[in-house]
C-alpha cells in the first residue's frame, strides 16, 4: 500500500545492534504512514540500498526503538525506516514438515520456496484456561529414568538442568525421535554448526524428519534472531495442535543462551539490571514462552521440553532459578546420567498407574527408596564403616540400578523397564524384603529368581576391606 511506503530518515541513535529513530506523533494518526506499535517489523534501508528487517522493542513519545536483525553493522544515520504494520510472521502449511529454517523463519535447507505459503503472526497470547483440559496422557520416550521414575506428560513444560560439557543435545535429540509425538518442532539458540547438523542428521538418520520442523539460530548469526526462534517454534506448535488436533512436542535449546541475548539486548538499551547483569522482566520472558504448553479442549497438545545450562553447575543462577518456578519439574542430567534426586516431574501423579500399569506407582517409589538406602551404604563404605549383608545387598542394586536405568544411553519400552525393575530387585532381594503390595509381589516378581541369600556377593572394594582389618 503506499501507506506503507513513507520513510522516516531521522535516526537519533545506533547502539549495539539498537536504532533509535524519531516519528512524528502526529503521523501515528493522520493516515500518512503505519501504526508505529509494539513488536511491529520496519524495513531499514541503507544509502547504497541494502535493506534489513527490524522489530520494535521500544516506544518513547516519538522516539522509536528498533532492533535490527542482520546487525548495525555498516549502518549509518542517513538510512530510512519503513514501518510495515504488522508483528513478526512465521509460515504456518504442511509445506514447512521436514524444512529447516532460520531465525528469522525463512527456509536455508535449500528446498523450495515458501513464499506463497500462509503466514501467523508469533508472540500472541498464552492460551484461555478455559480451553484447557487437565493433563492426563503420557508421552513415551523410551527412557527408563523418565518414563518410570519422572514421567513426562502431555502439555507439561519442563527444562533438563545440565552444565556445559554435558551431552544434552545428543539426549534430546534422542528424546525427539523416541518421543510418541505427532510433531516435533526443534528450536535451536546460538547453536554451534557440528550441534546444528548432528540434530539434523539424528532426525534424518532415524526416519522421522517428515514429521520434524527445525528453527535453528546458530552461533554465527546476529544474536538478535535468537529471541525469536522460540516464539515461531511456539506458534506453529499452537497451529498443529488447535487447527489439525496434533500432539506436538517441543524441543529448544538451549534456554540460557536465550536469557543472555535478552541481558545483551536490555544492556544497549541502558535498562537498569536487576541480578547479575540480566533485565527485572527476565522471569516474565521465560513464562510467556513455557506457558504456550497446553492440552487443548478442542484439539490436540503442546509439550514444551528444553535445555537450561547452569553456569558452574549452579541452580541459583538467575536463569534455572526463574525457570524452575515456572516449569513443572525438571531432569537433572550431570557426569552422563539422569539423576533421580535432582530431577523431579510434578504431573507423573496424573498418569502413574492410570494410564500405565498397576504396578508402576509401587516399583517406582522401592526402586528409589533402595537407591537411596544404596547412596548411604556408599558413604558408609566410604568411611570404613563395618558393612551388613543388607548392606552388600543395596551396595550391589546401587550399582545395577546405575548400570541399567541411569544411563541416558539406556533405551527400553515403559513396560520392559518395568520387568527389569522387578528383575533387578530379584537379584538383590527376598521378596519379604521388598515391602510392597503383597499382590503385586505374587503377581510380578520373577519366580525363577533364585534366593538373594544364594547369589554370589558383590566384590568388597578395597577400601572396605581395609575398613574391616581395622576392625579386626
Amino acid at each position: 500500500m503506499v501507506l506503507d511506503l513513507v520513510r522516516y530518515s531521522r535516526i537519533l541513535e545506533i547502539v549495539g545492534d539498537i536504532l533509535k529513530v524519531r516519528v512524528p506523533e502526529a503521523d501515528a494518526g493522520s493516515g500518512k504512514g503505519a501504526a508505529v506499535r509494539f513488536g511491529d517489523l520496519a524495513v531499514l534501508e541503507q544509502t547504497e540500498g541494502a535493506k534489513s528487517l527490524a522489530q520494535v522493542i521500544a516506544i518513547d513519545r516519538d522516539v522509536v526503538s528498533l532492533q535490527i536483525f542482520t546487525g548495525t553493522k555498516g549502518v549509518s544515520t542517513n538510512s530510512t525506516v519503513t514501518f510495515l504494520g504488522h508483528p513478526m510472521q512465521v509460515t504456518y502449511s504442511s509445506n514447512i514438515l521436514g524444512r529447516v529454517f532460520d531465525g528469522t523463519g525463512n527456509p536455508i535447507d535449500g528446498g523450495p520456496d515458501l513464499a506463497m505459503d500462509a503466514k501467523v503472526e508469533i508472540a500472541g497470547p498464552s492460551v484461555n484456561p478455559c480451553e484447557r483440559i487437565v493433563p492426563q496422557r503420557m508421552i513415551r520416550t523410551d527412557v527408563p529414568m523418565i518414563d518410570v521414575f519422572n514421567c513426562l506428560v502431555e502439555s507439561q513444560k519442563i527444562p533438563i538442568f545440565s552444565v556445559s560439557g554435558e551431552p544434552f543435545n545428543p539426549f534430546l535429540a534422542r528424546i525427539g525421535i523416541q518421543a510418541d509425538a505427532d510433531i516435533v518442532v526443534f528450536g535451536g539458540l546460538g547453536l554451534i554448526f557440528d550441534d546444528y547438523y548432528t540434530f539434523r542428521k539424528t532426525f534424518e538418520d532415524a526416519g522421522v524428519f517428515s514429521r520434524t520442523v527445525m528453527f535453528v539460530n546458530q552461533a554465527s548469526d546476529p544474536i538478535v534472531e535468537r529471541l525469536l526462534v522460540p516464539d515461531m517454534a511456539l506458534a506453529v506448535a499452537e497451529r498443529f495442535a488447535v487447527e489439525e488436533g496434533k500432539r506436538v512436542l517441543v524441543l529448544l535449546t538451549d534456554m540460557t543462551a536465550y536469557a543472555d541475548a535478552l541481558k545483551e539486548v536490555g544492556i544497549s538499551m541502558e535498562r537498569v539490571p536487576s541480578n547479575r547483569g540480566y533485565m527485572g522482566d527476565l522471569y516474565s520472558q521465560l513464562a510467556r514462552r513455557y506457558e504456550k504448553a497446553c492440552d487443548y479442549a478442542k484439539g490436540g497438545s503442546v509439550t514444551i521440553l528444553t535445555v537450561t545450562t547452569m553456569p558452574g553447575d549452579d541452580v541459583t543462577h538467575p536463569v534455572p532459578d526463574n525457570t524452575g518456578y515456572i516449569t513443572e519439574g525438571q531432569f537433572y542430567l550431570h557426569d552422563g546420567v539422569l539423576d533421580p534426586f535432582g530431577s523431579l516431574s510434578r504431573l507423573k501423579q496424573n498418569v502413574i498407574g492410570k494410564v500405565t500399569r498397576e504396578d508402576h506407582s509401587q516399583i517406582m517409589n522401592t526402586m528409589i527408596r533402595f537407591y537411596s538406602g544404596a547412596r548411604d551404604a556408599e558413604q558408609k563404605q566410604a568411611m570404613a564403616f563395618d558393612l551388613s549383608d543388607f548392606d552388600r545387598k543395596l551396595l550391589k542394586f546401587g550399582a545395577l540400578f546405575r548400570e541399567r536405568f541411569m544411563d541416558i544411553e539406556v533405551s527400553l519400552p515403559l513396560e520392559e523397564a518395568l520387568d527389569l525393575c522387578w528383575a533387578t530387585l530379584a537379584v538383590c532381594f527376598r521378596p519379604e524384603e521388598l515391602l510392597m503390595k503383597q499382590e503385586l509381589v505374587d503377581k510380578y516378581f520373577p519366580k525363577d529368581a533364585p534366593p538373594a541369600s544364594e547369589q554370589a556377593p558383590p566384590p568388597q572394594s578395597d577400601v572396605e576391606h581395609h575398613g574391616e582389618t581395622a576392625a579386626q
